[in-house]
C-alpha cells in the first residue's frame, strides 16, 4: 500500500510541473508582450489567474472562500497570508481580480520557464542580503505608487518544521502598508499544507478553504504602531487556523 502511495506522489508531483508548463507555452507570446512594459502588468496578471486556476483544477483542488469584506477593484492593498505550500501562489492569484505583485523568494526563479516570468514580474528577495531587503522595499513602493497591490507572506518563508502552525511575522509588509496608508487584507489558508506541502511524498486532491478577513486599516498610523498592527494581523490568522483545526465543518459553514 505504501508503495502505491509513493508511485502516486511521484506521478502527481511530476503532473504538477506539467500543469505549470502547459498554459505558459500556450500563452507564451502574449505573456512576453505583457511584460515588455510595466503598464502591461494588469494584462499579465489576468493571464496569471488563468494559469493558476488551470493548475488548481488539474490537480484536483477546489477552493471555497469565506469573505468578511470585499476588496474594491483598482484599489491598492497589502495582502498577507500564512505560507505552507507552493500552491499558495496559485490560490492567491485565484482569489482576487485586483492586480497585485508578489514579494517572493529568489530560489523560485530557477524553475525552468516559470522562473523566466517569475523574476520579471515579482519582487525577489534574497533573505541573506540586507541590501536585497532594501531593494525589495524600494521596488514595492514603486508598485504601490503605480496603483498595484502587494502580496507578502510575512513569515518570510515556509517553516522547516511543518508542525509549526504559524511562524513569527517579519515587519516589511506592515511597514509598507503604514507608509502608504493602504489597508491590510489578512487571508488564512486552511488546507494547503495538507493538500500540497513542500514534503515530496505527501498531499492529495481535495478542498482548499480560504478565509478573507476584514481589512485592517492603517490610515493615520505611524511607525510606532507597526508592531501592534503586525501582531494584530498575526493573531487574526492564527486564531482562524485554530478554528479550522478544531471544528473544520463549522469554521467554514
Amino acid at each position: 500500500m505504501r508503495g502505491l502511495k509513493i508511485v502516486f506522489w511521484v506521478l502527481w508531483r511530476v503532473w504538477f510541473y506539467i500543469l505549470m508548463t502547459i498554459p505558459i507555452l500556450v500563452m507564451f507570446p502574449f505573456l512576453v508582450l505583457s511584460i515588455l512594459t510595466e503598464s502591461g502588468y494588469p494584462y499579465f496578471f489576468k493571464m496569471a489567474r488563468i494559469w493558476a486556476k488551470f493548475i488548481l483544477f488539474g490537480m484536483g483542488f477546489y477552493y471555497k472562500i469565506d469573505k468578511n469584506q470585499e476588496m474594491e477593484y483598482q484599489k491598492s492593498y497589502m495582502i498577507v497570508a500564512n505560507h505552507t505550500s507552493m500552491a499558495d501562489i496559485m490560490l492567491m492569484l485565484a482569489l482576487t481580480r485586483n492586480p497585485f505583485v508578489f514579494v517572493g523568494k529568489k530560489e523560485l526563479s530557477k524553475i525552468p520557464l516559470f522562473g523566466f516570468f517569475y523574476k520579471r514580474t515579482c519582487i525577489l528577495v534574497d533573505r541573506s542580503s540586507s541590501k536585497s531587503k532594501m531593494e525589495v522595499f524600494n521596488r514595492a513602493q514603486k508598485r504601490i505608487n503605480q496603483g498595484l497591490s502587494i502580496c507578502i507572506f510575512p513569515e518570510g518563508g515556509v517553516p522547516d518544521d511543518e508542525s509549526v502552525l504559524l511562524d513569527t511575522f517579519k515587519d516589511g509588509a506592515f511597514r509598507l502598508a503604514i507608509e502608504h496608508e493602504i489597508p491590510i487584507v489578512p487571508i488564512t489558508f486552511a488546507d494547503n499544507k495538507k493538500r500540497f506541502s513542500y514534503t515530496f511524498f505527501s498531499g492529495s486532491p481535495g478542498i482548499m478553504r480560504v478565509k478573507m478577513h476584514s481589512h485592517v486599516e492603517t490610515l493615520g498610523k505611524t511607525g510606532v504602531d507597526r508592531k501592534e498592527i503586525r501582531e494584530e494581523v498575526r493573531e487574526i490568522i492564527y486564531n482562524q487556523l485554530i478554528d479550522f483545526d478544531l471544528d473544520p465543518i463549522k469554521s467554514y459553514s
